[in-house]
């Protein structure tokens, strides 16, 4: 049974005889440029993006999400231009805190990153933490396969400390530090990828589901080629999310 027949399945059983304590919500949108973790996922070209969340009242959740890529052919892969995450856990709360705790499947979905010489298949699979103290959230992310792709890369992992500040009339800013760390495993040597990503981006709740964004990233990263330069050069980027 494949990762997606288990999710299906397990959302069968948290919803059966339980419709009225649970939740479906959807969600589409478009960016000018798709960034993950700092880095272009589509080398400079908008993406457009969707997924639906299932969320029980006791606070575990399921959910499904995907966007057009283009990272893995400009790699040199020969297909592969649509990434699904799919991803379930659990949010409950801690006295003051809240915290979630999760496990994320990335799936790209038909690559073939495999095939080229000095990368390994692109799909990850990462277990996460988080925890949310007023307006500030801390969420740690532990690979337990190779990182995107990255040789001998399992155990890496990427912290990330962000924060909502709410202005007044539907506006917010979001600043967001990520530090990317790469695992060396077998003798490898995976330093020089490792980075630090910025964010900050200012996002404006239009009503009727409609959300504006627009966001300026840079990354702290020296030395890993040219080509993973061009890809996390400083970007503002623009967004439109209709959630439903």
């Amino acid at each position: 049974m494949n990762l997606k027949s288990k999710i299906a399945l397990a959302a069968l059983a948290l919803t059966a005889g339980s419709a009225a304590f649970a939740q479906v919500a959807y969600n589409v949108g478009v960016v000018s440029e798709y960034r993950y973790r700092g880095l272009s996922q589509t080398n400079g070209d908008p993406a457009v993006q969707g997924g639906a969340d299932y969320a029980h009242a006791s606070g575990f959740y399921l959910g499904a999400w995907g966007s057009n890529i283009s990272w893995i052919k400009d790699s040199g892969a020969k297909d592969s231009s649509f990434e699904l995450d799919l991803y379930g856990g659990y949010k409950g709360t801690a006295g003051p805190i809240a915290y979630d705790v999760g496990y994320l499947r990335y799936e790209y979905v038909g690559n073939k990153l495999g095939d080229v010489s000095g990368f390994k298949n692109a799909s990850t699979d990462e277990a996460y933490v988080a925890g949310t103290y007023g307006p500030f959230t801390l969420k740690y992310s532990y690979a337990f396969s190779n990182l995107f792709g990255t040789p001998d890369s399992k155990g890496s992992t990427y912290t990330d400390l962000s924060a909502t500040f709410d202005l007044g009339k539907g506006f917010a800013l979001v600043p967001h530090v990520g530090l990317q760390d790469f695992k060396s495993n077998n003798g490898t040597n995976n330093d020089n990828y490792d980075y630090t990503d910025y964010a900050l981006t200012l996002t404006k709740d239009f009503g009727g589901g409609y959300t504006g964004s627009l966001s300026y990233v840079s990354v702290d990263q020296k030395t890993a080629g040219t080509w993973a330069r061009n890809l996390s050069k400083d970007q503002a980027i623009v967004g439109v999310k209709y959630s439903f």
